[in-house]
């Protein structure tokens, strides 16, 4: 994701990334006056800030891995095709090139716009989160032939269940408490028992990893979400989750916070109201359905990530790919923590008893 000067790491002249990005640019005949490598805040991508002279600076997005497990070429598709469908909600950085893999770049690269912007704080920025999100959920679908390469699963629900127990595969080799995963697995087979009997729900353009760290701030208080590889056609309701579950607003050292249950139900409120008269998403027992699937979501990841992250480093450079190898010490020790943190009893008992307190809750009137 993009990130604010403040950021920035020191320059080498040396360093084999800089080089590649450089290398790759002047084949693509794109202006630039100096490269900056940002601070290594993500498990899928270096970010390199691009001074261009004149102004109008950009960010090259340079994959480590792709999450949607595609060889490199399809990653870089998958994910102009996320940047160019959310460009039209105006609250996502503009596409300005695709840098094809190649021997200096095997995983190529995109380049944005660069945001200047300041990280989020919550709860104050939860309502321009809100508002950023409600417009990306507003854009109009298009025909269902026409939505590839974006993943647009016949039955959204059923796609993100299976997402979930492929990862909780990983909760018996993840060494972690009977007290952590038998709530998980009956959280579980709560969500499949309610989609047994439940309508289906209309799908939308989502992001998919709508955390506050994936979020800039900017100086008329608009939000910008910055980091959009796993858009897909899906329940806006993963969204809203994401945005505010206890396992994303403390997931990111800038924007850490503990959310009350009042000040997530204003955030769906806030939601609502920018949704306008889009009130087919307004089913509150299938956005309460939709957070639950986030959270199991999220911490199946976490056992996942718990297994694979000793893996050594993929040489052949391509699909998905969680070695600790591909990321700077510093944040693989803060992943870490994160993980054992959200895999702990009290954590799992804690977003449980915050569900229960949110189904008591008018979310929408």
């Amino acid at each position: 994701m993009t990130r604010s000067m403040a950021n920035f790491l020191t320059l080498r002249d040396i360093d084999p990334l800089l080089m590649g990005l450089r290398q790759a640019l002047r084949e693509a005949e794109f202006d630039v006056s100096e490269l900056r490598r940002m601070a290594d805040t993500g498990l899928a991508h270096e970010h390199v800030w691009i001074h261009r002279r004149g102004g109008d600076d950009r960010v090259a997005r340079l994959p480590k891995q792709s999450q949607m497990r595609l060889d490199p070429q399809a990653n870089l598709d998958y994910q102009a095709c996320c940047f160019s469908r959310a460009a039209l909600s105006g609250h996502t950085p503009a596409l300005h090139a695709v840098l094809p893999p190649s021997d200096a770049l095997p995983r190529g690269g995109l380049v944005v716009s660069a945001i200047d912007g300041r990280t989020a704080r919550l709860p104050h920025d939860l309502p321009a989160i809100a508002q950023a999100l409600a417009n990306l959920h507003r854009l109009p679908l298009p025909p269902a032939a026409a939505r590839p390469p974006l993943l647009t699963p016949r039955s959204p629900w059923r796609a993100v269940i299976e997402e979930i127990r492929a990862q909780a595969s990983y909760l018996t080799q993840a060494n972690i408490s009977a007290n952590t995963h038998r709530p998980i697995f009956e959280e579980l087979q709560h969500l499949e028992a309610w989609l047994a009997e439940a309508h289906p729900s209309p799908p939308a353009l989502i992001s998919f990893d709508a955390h506050p760290g994936n979020f800039l701030i900017q100086n008329d208080g608009r939000a910008v979400l910055v980091d959009l590889e796993k858009c897909r056609y899906g329940l806006p309701g993963l969204d809203l989750a994401h945005a505010t579950l206890y396992t994303s607003t403390t997931w990111d050292i800038a924007t850490h916070a503990e959310l009350s249950v009042e000040e997530v139900q204003r955030f769906y409120r806030h939601w609502a109201t920018a949704m306008g008269d889009e009130d087919r998403y307004r089913d509150q027992d299938a956005v309460l359905q939709c957070r639950r699937a986030m959270w199991l979501w999220s911490v199946t990841w976490c056992a996942k990530w718990r297994v694979e992250n000793h893996y050594s480093r993929d040489a052949d450079v391509g699909g998905e790919d969680w070695s600790t190898e591909l990321s700077d010490p510093t944040l693989i020790a803060h992943v870490r923590n994160r993980v054992d943190h959200y895999l702990s009893p009290s954590i799992v008992a804690r977003v449980c008893a915050e569900l229960q307190c949110l189904h008591q809750l008018d979310l929408f009137d």
